[in-house]
């Protein structure tokens, strides 16, 4: 398998390898070691050749097994959300930075949730927060509840399905937010054509495209941001690898925000931007 996805030109080869070969023994990949010699009935050979012709042709391995590693947590997927990557973790690193740092319950907001990755993330990560999560797409909340459930985090975060804000009443899940986070669809036209067959294929476009300049989502959320928002609080966005001086002019724009900045990624690229209100 691996020699063949090597060929195929497939990210991580060996590593896709044994996530097929560990989902279709149900075993975990660290068993696969420790039962090397265990022989693979023919029935589950022939649905593992199917899995790997499915990977060879660029079909996201995530979505083969049904579920992905974030931020050291098991998360459920499928092609109704995007698939949570690495890179995303940075904008959970901070939210929970931050919200250990305040004292009493935190109350968080996560726009575009998705699978719910970045509100499991967050509220395992800080056991004072209570999360409300929305999504426009009720395919893609249905995993997040599965994750949510999974996680035994159902007393804790609250999925709620709309469009950004819209679904959100004050009166019964809060009067504001100390902390707000979003990872909304942030690749512009121009990109989207030019996005790996995995990804332009596979991944769902509501969450990845963000119209002519991938800003769409991002001022829509700050037209908005100032009626959630305590006065003390914060909003922190994922955004585009090169989105940073326009992302930081609009926030700036807002006169909301006493601090604004924007932080890099390992790979030097912009991707995530910290308001601040003080």
């Amino acid at each position: 398998m691996t020699d063949y996805f090597k060929a195929k030109n497939i990210d991580a080869p060996r590593f896709s390898a044994e996530m097929l070969l560990a989902h279709v023994l149900g075993m975990k990949r660290i068993e696969l070691y420790m039962h090397f010699d265990k022989p693979v009935e023919q029935d589950k050979l022939d649905l593992l050749r199917a899995l790997v012709k499915r990977g060879a042709e660029s079909e996201p391995i995530a979505y083969l097994v049904g579920q992905t590693e974030f931020y050291s947590l098991t998360m459920s997927v499928s092609p109704a959300c995007l698939i949570p990557r690495p890179e995303t973790e940075l904008l959970v690193k901070r939210a929970i930075e931050f919200l250990r740092a305040r004292p009493g319950d935190q109350h968080m907001l996560d726009l575009c949730t998705g699978c719910g990755c970045i509100a499991v993330a967050i509220a395992k990560g800080c056991a004072s927060a209570k999360i409300v999560a929305t999504d426009i797409s009720d395919a893609a909340l249905a995993i997040a509840a599965r994750n949510v459930e999974t996680h035994k985090l159902t007393d804790r975060i609250s999925l709620l399905c709309g469009d950004l804000f819209e679904p959100v009443i004050k009166q019964l899940d809060g009067a504001a937010f100390d902390l707000i986070v979003s990872n909304p669809p942030y690749v512009t036209s121009d990109e989207m054509q030019k996005l790996d067959k995995n990804v332009k294929d596979f991944e769902p476009h509501l969450a990845l495209h963000g119209g002519p300049e991938g800003l769409d989502i991002y001022k829509r959320i700050l037209n908005q941001v100032d009626n959630f928002l305590k006065p003390d609080g914060a909003l922190m966005m994922e955004i585009g690898y090169a989105q940073g001086p326009a992302i930081r002019q609009m926030l700036e724009s807002t006169n909301i925000f006493t601090s604004v900045a924007i932080e890099k990624d390992m790979s030097d690229n912009d991707r995530i931007a910290i308001a601040k209100r003080t």
